[in-house]
């Protein structure tokens, strides 16, 4: 398996063995599609987010559950992208979005990682238009249940859990899009934003563990990591592999289905 994150000579080197992906989307509600006609990366094609990178929406699931195996199948193979295919994604927000797809076709056995810098990486002139790879195909594989957190296990105090949102998100200060404020009782507030540098690229391996091993975070620990809907906590999970620390879980849910629940919520730092 290639490295989780990797930088555009590594990409440049590989040619046309690599699918580069565009997987921009706004929590504000603007368009990554649009986005992305307007200006995206040569021979780049565009993963919708919210079509097939996630199920339906709702209470019990949470904003952004995981599709259904046959659903992200059918999104990749659409966009031309093969079972075979060595996927680099990239989003304008420091891999924070591009990561949920990255960890994805990780977890399901394929060759994937983000793009160190993501679109500000890229020296040369953005091209416009649909994109114009081929459909292929692409075999629809089950989730598997080692790299998933369920909500009870997240809140179950057994592991080490880690808030991927704004730390003042995680203390409960604002909350703008989901049922109510704070975060899961016994959480570490780790923002995955803050595993980057001022330049959007990620942070060398022995700082990004000094933050792991800040929160707790040792070689053998078990690792659930979750944020307003289970989409920006890939970051992490990714950052916590490229740091040589394993895997870790995804809480799919995250604090949009745990929020909508009558368990405690915990305020404060």
């Amino acid at each position: 398996m290639i490295d989780p994150v990797v930088d555009l000579q590594w990409v440049r080197e590989r040619g046309d063995r690599v699918v580069l992906a565009d997987v921009r989307w706004y929590l504000d509600g603007r368009s990554g599609r649009d986005a992305y006609v307007e200006g995206h990366l040569p021979g780049a094609v565009f993963i919708d987010l919210d079509r097939w990178l996630a199920g339906p929406a709702s209470p019990d699931e949470g904003r952004h559950p995981l599709p259904d195996p046959a659903v992200f199948a059918e999104g990749m193979a659409a966009a031309g992208i093969g079972d075979q295919d060595m996927v680099i994604a990239y989003d304008d927000a420091g891999g924070t979005t591009a990561a949920r797809l990255v960890w994805m076709l990780r977890a399901t056995g394929h060759e994937a990682a983000l793009l160190d810098g993501g679109l500000a990486a890229y020296p040369g002139g953005l091209v416009s238009g649909p994109p114009t790879r081929s459909p292929a195909e692409f075999a629809a594989r089950p989730w598997p249940e080692s790299r998933l957190a369920s909500l009870d296990e997240a809140a179950g105090g057994k592991a080490v859990v880690l808030d991927a949102r704004d730390g003042a998100r995680f203390r409960g200060e604002v909350e703008p899009v989901d049922p109510r404020p704070g975060h899961i009782p016994g959480a570490h507030s780790l923002p995955c934003r803050e595993n980057l540098d001022e330049s959007g690229r990620f942070l060398p391996v022995a700082q990004l563990r000094e933050r792991f091993a800040a929160v707790g975070v040792t070689e053998d620990a078990d690792v659930i990591s979750y944020c307003g809907s289970g989409v920006t906590a890939c970051h992490n999970l990714l950052a916590l592999e490229y740091a040589g620390l394993g895997t870790g879980r995804l809480y799919p849910g995250s604090w949009s289905q745990y929020s909508a629940t009558d368990r405690a919520a915990a305020t404060g730092a």
